[in-house]
């Protein structure tokens, strides 16, 4: 594996009973970047994240996290990867019963060294880091508006201050505005921080302004992965669509001028 990789598929086929979802997929991402993930409905994106996080076993084929194969990690090994990466899910997943505070705290007490004391401070930390009040911390998720359900479950993903981040759909559910102040705070926590992103995601304008590089799955397979600029060049159905449609103009016009 390259050290510049921080995901590595090889050879992957997915399939559930006859039907076949991947085969034989290739995908790298580098450490460092921001990687979006995009294809048709019924592409497979989410099943890619599932087989790279390990919820799903693949019929063939192997990924290696930092290096080594995802089966490897097995006990306290398995459990010190899952706090490598964060997850941000596309409705946020917070726990309805609990608080801000005890949301984002969750991760840092299932560690079961931490005092309550340090959690504390990370947790204010974290909340400050997305742009929250102290006393957001006392609010249920009944109470936050989508954009701070976004913040809220962003500062639950970098609780443990991971290397890798998995963003499902980070602008789903979000007026204009306030997707554009959330694409922002992810580039500006990308910046400052330093981790890896993996992005499922189909806004263009979401794409246009995090993506370092994207990957496009298509007939079972990653079909090409590079900047934006390389992949609006490859001539094929689904990326004709995609990047050079009305939407596509809009959201990256500048791009193909």
């Amino acid at each position: 594996m390259s050290q510049d990789n921080v995901i590595e598929v090889e050879q992957l086929t997915t399939a559930f009973g006859s039907h076949v979802v991947h085969q034989g997929l290739d995908l790298n991402v580098r450490r460092g970047e921001i990687l979006a993930l995009v294809g048709g409905s019924g592409s497979g994106k989410t099943t890619l994240l599932n087989h790279i996080l390990g919820l799903q076993q693949a019929r063939a084929g192997v990924i290696r996290l930092f290096g080594q194969p995802v089966e490897s990690y097995r006990g306290a090994q398995r459990l010190a990867l899952t706090r490598r990466w964060g997850m941000l899910f596309q409705a946020g997943a917070l726990f309805s019963a609990l608080s801000v505070y005890d949301n984002v705290a969750l991760p840092l007490r299932e560690l079961d060294t931490l005092p309550e004391s340090l959690i504390r401070d990370v947790v204010l930390m974290r909340l400050a880091w997305v742009g929250l009040q102290a006393e957001d911390a006392l609010l249920r998720p009944s109470d936050l508006s989508g954009g701070m359900v976004k913040r809220v479950a962003l500062a639950r993903a970098l609780s443990l201050d991971p290397e890798l981040l998995f963003l499902d759909e980070p602008t789903a559910g979000l007026d204009p505005q306030r997707a554009d102040e959330f694409v922002a705070l992810i580039k500006a926590l990308h910046a400052q921080l330093g981790f890896t992103v993996i992005m499922v995601t189909h806004d263009l304008d979401t794409i246009g302004a995090l993506a370092t590089r994207v990957a496009v799955l298509a007939e079972k397979r990653v079909l090409v992965e590079g900047t934006i600029e390389e992949v609006m060049q490859v001539q094929h159905p689904f990326i004709t669509a995609f990047f050079h449609g009305l939407r596509g103009e809009r959201a990256l016009g500048a791009r193909t001028a």
